[in-house]
């Protein structure tokens, strides 16, 4: 027996789905709760650009450029040697940048 796999297939739960008018009419029938967000406690999470961060200290072991890796001329990001894409007068420049 030959199968189309192509053709949809529904299960039982799929037909025993309402349909997307009766969804949505449902929806627009039931009210909704409307929460009040304090602003306050909400900007509290978000870093603003040009703050003092002075007092701040990263943790960060920044290693060098290993044998297998060269810096794009174009997008200054370290890449393995299989990304570049072509060199010239001596710098090199990565897939990404070229393409």
């Amino acid at each position: 027996m030959a199968t189309d796999y192509d053709a949809p297939r529904k299960s039982e739960e799929d037909l025993n789905e309402d349909s997307i008018e009766e969804l949505k009419t449902r929806r627009a029938d039931k009210p909704t709760a409307v929460v009040e967000e304090d602003e306050a406690d909400l900007a509290e999470g978000y870093e603003l650009p040009g703050a003092d961060l002075s007092g701040e200290e990263l943790l960060v072991r920044v290693m060098p450029a290993q044998a297998d890796e060269f810096t794009c001329s174009s997008c200054f990001l370290v890449r393995h040697r299989s990304q570049i894409a072509r060199e010239k007068d001596g710098r090199f420049y990565c897939k990404d940048c070229e393409g």
